[in-house]
């Protein structure tokens, strides 16, 4: 049920006051302040924590083809809102959400005759900052040509930065992350958000944007010290950057997650809290899955009398396994780097002219394949190239149901300009008409969107285990920054499940049969820390079945209510404990420093008994990374577990209360 309770207060100032004194947003708790200050010159705005300045005097503006706006503008009417409303998420890290803040719009008219008029629109939470561009109705302006938004950063002081460098607009938004002071980012480089800062008072910030929907997707660059927005450009040039043929509108959310408590960047859900509320009629059929992906491990099948390939024997192989081990879905990618389905170019990143995304391969037999899996109970998800789909994709989503497929991976979109966010959410509304989920690959960070398309599973948008098979640069302390960055902007798709670890001084490049760096108990945490609503185990049957630690992947679930984080310091370790139903699932990841740490179970309810199912890294992982120690312990929230982590290692735990008949 929606509680909501808006107070609407309307206050008039002229202009010249707000020239002389600054427009002041507070959050709820009056801890986060948001100033803005306008001049005759230009539009300033400041951040504040705790009366400390974390960003200070940051420009705000836009350069459109009818000509730049920031400066020479009067204030109109400011509405000021409290806005308290909670919300069922259908799928999410959380079940209920509260949406709690203060909120002000500030129209912007320019005093020129042109009088174009920009809303800006600012909420302060008690966990952080968002502010957006609304573009009203008006007589003499109703639409646009944008060269540049002109968002500014500038952040006080020398905080620690962690974040990505990126090559350029068009990329797979995949990169090893750089951890050093602000004052030692490099000038001109692309940067992706997240981006999160730890300043030296103790206090956190991580900068992304939210309900990212017909414009384009924001980066920045380093000049002069400061953080400037550099959008994505239309493809095939650099200058228009966002077309916009009709008023109303409204841009993305610039948003600034900030505490002095680091578990709060993972707990808040201001991503969702600044996203509409759900689109979908129908959200019955909507539910996280556990899933095989076959391509990799490389397909493998045990010696037999069959060969793997695009066949029914390879798909009945692995469906069979799904079936005894209680995974929801087989995923079909096809073979090697062959399509399911007819591609005349026989290549997986570049569909031909004639590619049909329709029609599978013959010898997949994919009617025998889909009969197959419905009698065992084990539903079917695919993989297309988004340039393959698009064109029929009407026609694709439709077959596709009628076929019983659940949901598909879309892939190599590679960009995130105006008109591919556009195509992204075309592909989530057509998939929705047609009870399909997608999971986004080579694709950029999600936005919060979820609230309002929660088909939208999982995306990529990281360098992850799919370049164990061919390069050596994934390891534990790769992963660890994960958590800290993309993933505080949502669902995080990382290839997870390989069962085959080792130290890294015995890794070796497999393309088939991949080897991982980090401890089976790192493994096993990964599928708790990360937010994934389509979870992948990618390793082959024989790696899985029979080895220790496979019965948490087996139970894991893929959605949560409640999210809690005991333990996190930035790319060092973090812990995170989320509750599905009675049950909580902990993981803890460590980076390659061995530690130990002490996790106190306070979020346990009180009065309550559990039973702690608790696996940690053996003794002897520097040998031999696949072992573990398992122990079940009765406990409740007065105890305290005491996890031994190894270098590359981790922890994971599920506590089961204790009914009492």
């Amino acid at each position: 049920m929606t509680k909501k309770s808006i107070f609407i207060i309307l206050l008039l100032f002229c202009s010249s006051l707000f020239g002389q004194k600054p427009i002041t947003v507070s959050s709820p708790d009056g801890l986060l302040k948001y100033r803005l200050n306008v001049t005759k010159e230009e539009i300033k705005y400041s951040v504040s924590y705790k009366g400390k300045d974390l960003i200070e005097d940051s420009r705000l503006g836009f350069n459109f083809q009818s000509g730049e706006f920031g400066s020479d503008l009067k204030i109109g009417k400011i509405i000021e809102q409290e806005i308290d409303e909670t919300y069922e998420l259908v799928i999410g890290k959380v079940r209920n959400a509260r949406d709690y803040c203060n909120q002000v719009t500030i129209p912007l008219e320019e005093k020129s005759k042109s009088g174009r008029i920009i809303n800006l629109v600012v909420r302060a939470y008690n966990d952080g900052i968002a502010f957006r561009y609304v573009f009203p109705e008006q007589e003499n302006w109703n639409s646009y040509v944008m060269y540049d938004e002109k968002t500014q950063f500038h952040l006080t002081g020398n905080p620690q930065s962690l974040f990505m460098y990126l090559p350029g607009y068009i990329n797979s938004h995949e990169a090893l992350y750089t951890h050093i002071g602000y004052e030692d980012i490099e000038e001109g480089k692309l940067i992706e958000m997240p981006i999160t800062f730890e300043y030296s008072e103790g206090v956190y910030m991580s900068i992304t944007e939210a309900a990212i929907r017909n414009y384009a997707g924001i980066y920045l660059t380093k000049s002069s010290n400061v953080l400037e927005g550099k959008l994505s450009p239309k493809l095939g040039q650099e200058k228009i950057k966002v077309v916009i043929n009709e008023f109303p509108h409204q841009t993305p959310w610039r948003v600034m997650s900030i505490s002095d408590h680091l578990e709060t960047l993972f707990e808040t859900n201001i991503l969702t809290n600044l996203n509409e509320p759900c689109k979908l009629e129908d959200t019955s059929w909507i539910r996280p899955y556990k899933t095989t992906f076959t391509w990799w491990n490389g397909n493998v099948v045990p010696d037999s009398t069959f060969s793997p390939g695009n066949n029914f024997e390879t798909n009945k192989y692995y469906i069979d396994f799904a079936a005894r081990n209680g995974i929801d879905l087989h995923g079909i990618y096809g073979y090697a780097e062959t399509p399911w389905y007819y591609d005349d170019n026989f290549n997986f990143g570049w569909p031909g002219e004639n590619v049909d995304v329709t029609k599978p391969i013959p010898c997949l037999n994919l009617p025998r394949i889909i009969n197959y899996a419905q009698s065992q109970g084990v539903g079917l998800h695919v993989w297309v190239h988004w340039k393959a789909l698009y064109p029929k994709l009407e026609e694709a989503f439709a077959k596709y149901q009628q076929w019983g497929i659940k949901g598909l991976m879309i892939d190599f979109l590679d960009r995130n300009d105006q008109e591919m966010i556009l195509i992204q959410e075309e592909f989530l509304k057509v998939a929705a008409k047609y009870h399909l989920f997608v999971q986004f690959h080579g694709a950029s960070k999600p936005s919060g969107l979820i609230r309002t398309y929660p088909n939208e599973f999982t995306r990529e948008g990281t360098l992850n285990y799919e370049v164990y098979k061919w390069d050596t640069v994934i390891n534990a302390d790769h992963d660890i920054s994960i958590p800290f960055t993309r993933m505080l902007a949502g669902s995080t798709d990382y290839h997870l499940g390989g069962f085959r670890a080792v130290p890294r001084s015995k890794f070796k490049i497999q393309y088939t049969n991949p080897l991982v760096t980090s401890t089976r108990c790192h493994m096993l945490a990964m599928y708790v820390v990360l937010e994934n609503y389509l979870t992948l185990l990618c390793d082959k049957p024989k790696a899985y079945e029979g080895q220790a630690g496979f019965e948490f992947l087996r139970k894991v679930p893929a959605g949560w209510d409640e999210i809690k984080v005991p333990h996190a310091k930035i790319n060092e370790y973090l812990t995170i404990a989320r509750r599905k139903g009675n049950d909580w699932w902990i993981g803890t990841l460590n980076n390659s420093t061995e530690r130990k740490l002490k996790l106190p179970l306070q979020f346990l309810e009180k009065g309550e008994k559990y039973i702690a199912e608790i696996y940690t890294d053996a003794d002897d992982v520097d040998v031999d990374a696949n072992h573990l120690n398992f122990q079940e312990l009765e406990v409740d929230l007065n105890d305290v577990i005491e996890l031994p982590l190894a270098s590359d290692g981790g922890a994971a735990i599920h506590i089961r209360k204790i009914e009492i008949e």
